[in-house]
């Protein structure tokens, strides 16, 4: 069975005074019956990794850099992440993708260091409005998944998020159907390339997921999870759909 994982990404986002939440959110879910995770910024992953120590919430990163160390600046490799308390590092989000021009050939050399560095990588891939206009969405999401995962990946280290461009951050959200469908594809996928082992993997829908849809949401088959993002600020309103995939 696959574990139900609760991701929250709190991009440029948070600081100190945010940790009473992360505090708020432990003490409300002690043992949740699902997987949780908050990926803050990375001046805030050791304050509350030392936060969460010992309870349910895990820690992770945004992004990582591909080589272990170097001339680099501004860049923490993956290694770091670990060292600071993180678990989890995602990859690939369609903001990196689009503000940093990170093609998935880097974020596949991104997820290969974050398994040398036991961290687990979860993988964003995602169409935009104009992809899926055109009728291209099934091409552009499978190239991604194709393209961005190593070929050593397993479920064990490695998740992936679908996330349509076109929904994060819009207050829009892709029918229960389309949602369906882009889900089975990817399971299709996966289970194409890596055996039994596709099955392993687990599917994270992000776009736009909040306390009052998100049940709905995790009602749809081969959804494991999701990638929150502003919903997860909130330790009310992330835990609300902590509660309904726990559920």
């Amino acid at each position: 069975m696959r574990r139900k994982l609760a991701a929250g990404n709190w991009k440029m986002n948070g600081s100190r005074t945010a940790l009473a939440e992360v505090e708020a959110l432990i003490a409300a879910h002690p043992a949740p019956g699902c997987e949780m995770l908050l990926c803050p910024p990375a001046t805030l992953i050791a304050a509350m990794a030392a936060t969460a120590k010992g309870g349910p919430l895990k820690v992770g990163g945004q992004d990582c850099h591909h080589k272990p160390s170097g001339a680099h600046t501004g860049d923490l490799s993956a290694a770091m992440l670990a060292e600071a308390g993180a678990s989890h590092v995602i990859l690939g989000h369609s903001e990196r993708r689009a503000d940093h021009g990170e093609t998935s050939a880097l974020v596949r050399q991104k997820a290969e260091a974050a398994k040398a560095a036991g961290l687990v990588a979860i993988v964003c891939i995602g169409e935009t409005e104009a992809e899926r206009d055109a009728g291209r969405e099934l091409d552009v999401v499978g190239g991604q998944l194709a393209e961005s995962l190593p070929d050593a990946a397993t479920g064990a280290d490695t998740v992936i998020a679908y996330e349509p461009v076109w929904a994060i951050g819009t207050g829009r959200t892709p029918s229960e159907a389309q949602i369906a469908a882009m889900h089975r594809f990817l399971r299709e996928r996966l289970v194409a390339r890596f055996g039994e082992g596709g099955e392993a993997f687990r599917l994270l829908y992000g776009g736009s997921v909040k306390p009052d849809n998100a049940a709905a949401i995790f009602a749809i088959p081969d959804v494991d999870g999701a990638l929150v993002g502003g919903a997860s600020l909130k330790a009310g309103d992330f835990g609300a759909i902590i509660t309904a995939l726990g559920n």
